[in-house]
This record gives structure tokens, C-alpha cells and sequence, in this order.
């Protein structure tokens, strides 16, 4: 028998659980490895955590809350939601990390019951949305270490804002099942005002923060 559990009023299966917390390791494994530049400097990461450290609190928490945003919502218009781990895809993070790139697609937020066309763009949008909101939740944090000269703290900074900008400019590409398609069939300015504006912040926080991954 499957157990519920009740979390900020949100009902969640022991295997939605199990799910998002496999998921939010596993990504947080494979964008570390990412960020040391594959399997050839795992050696780097095995030597010091403060990398996975910073790589499940930006990666893994942008991936995560992600897809609870899509279950809040889906949940607000009377959906039975769950998120669902798809394995398989979470392997190929790990394995794409380890030879120096990554593709993550750790599953989905599956949801049943009638919608109309605008319910199925509102709950496509929350989870970009969320990655957009996180993402300036991280811009004090990088000001923070940045001025303090703390490494550790400007480095999970800069990471979670190049990484959420980058996952809502990602999501919204109108192609399969990413949530882009379903935004621009409800809507296309609200996709194309956030999608514009996802990709100039993801741009802008590249060439102005950097790519160097180093804690």
C-alpha cells in the first residue's frame, strides 16, 4: 500500500518522494561532475564536497522545484498530479556528465482530469516561471559573497542564476515535450515575453558572471 504524505498542504506519494529525491541527487551528481569538466577531473570532485555541495543546491533545487511548481498548480485546478522519475534519463545525465556535457530530462509531472487550453498553459508556465523566480532568489546571495570576497558563497550565486535562467530559456523551447509548445498553443506573447526574456538573462548572466566552475 502506498503511504501519503501531507507537505505545505500538498498531498505526495511515498514513490513522488522517492522520485524527486532520487532525482535531485542524481542531477546533483551529474552537474557536479559537469562542472569539473567531466570524468577525466572526477578525482577533483571526489577530493572536496563543497562542489556537490553547491551542485544539489542550485542544479538539484532548480530541477526540483521546477516540477512541484507544475504539480502546485496542476493540483490548484483540481488534478491528481504526481511527479515521475524516469531512471533511464537520470542514468544518461550521469553518463553525458562524464564525458564532458549533459543532457537532463529526469521526468515529468503527470496529471489527469479535464483542462482547458489556458489551465494547461498555467501549469506548463510554473515551472519556468519558478526557475525565473529562483533565480533572482540567487542574485543577493552572489552580491553577498562577491562582496564579502566569501568563493563558496558567490559561487553558489553565480551557479544558480546562470543555471535557472538557463532552464527557463531550456523549458520554453516550443519543441516536443518541453513546456514551450504547451505555453505558445495557450498564449504565444506570454511565450514569447518570457521566452525573449529567458534567453537575454541567460546571455547577459553568461557574459557577465562567466562560465568558471571552480568553488
Amino acid at each position: 500500500m502506498s503511504l501519503a504524505y501531507r507537505i505545505a498542504g500538498y498531498e505526495f506519494s511515498d514513490r513522488e518522494l522517492k522520485d524527486l529525491l532520487v532525482s535531485w541527487l542524481a542531477l546533483g551528481v551529474a552537474f557536479a561532475i559537469f562542472f569539473v569538466g567531466g570524468g577525466p577531473n572526477i578525482t577533483a570532485l571526489l577530493m572536496g564536497p563543497s562542489l556537490l555541495v553547491v551542485s544539489l543546491l542550485t542544479a538539484g533545487v532548480a530541477f526540483l522545484l521546477h516540477e512541484v511548481a507544475h504539480k502546485v498548480v496542476a493540483v490548484h485546478y483540481d488534478q491528481i498530479a504526481e511527479f515521475r522519475a524516469d531512471y533511464s534519463m537520470l542514468f544518461l545525465a550521469i553518463m553525458t556528465a562524464l564525458i564532458g556535457f549533459i543532457f537532463a530530462a529526469p521526468g515529468a509531472v503527470h496529471h489527469r482530469g479535464y483542462l482547458t487550453p489556458e489551465e494547461h498553459g498555467h501549469i506548463a508556465i510554473a515551472g519556468p516561471a519558478v526557475n525565473l523566480v529562483l533565480a533572482g532568489v540567487f542574485l543577493p546571495i552572489y552580491l553577498l559573497g562577491a562582496v564579502l570576497e566569501v568563493g563558496l558563497l558567490a559561487s553558489l550565486g553565480r551557479f544558480g542564476i546562470i543555471i535557472n535562467l538557463f532552464l527557463a530559456a531550456f523549458n520554453l523551447i516550443p519543441y516536443g515535450p518541453l513546456d514551450g509548445k504547451t505555453v505558445i498553443s495557450w498564449s504565444k506573447p506570454v511565450w514569447l515575453l518570457t521566452f525573449a526574456g529567458s534567453v537575454v538573462l541567460t546571455i547577459v548572466s553568461v557574459l557577465t558572471l562567466g562560465l568558471s566552475f571552480q568553488v
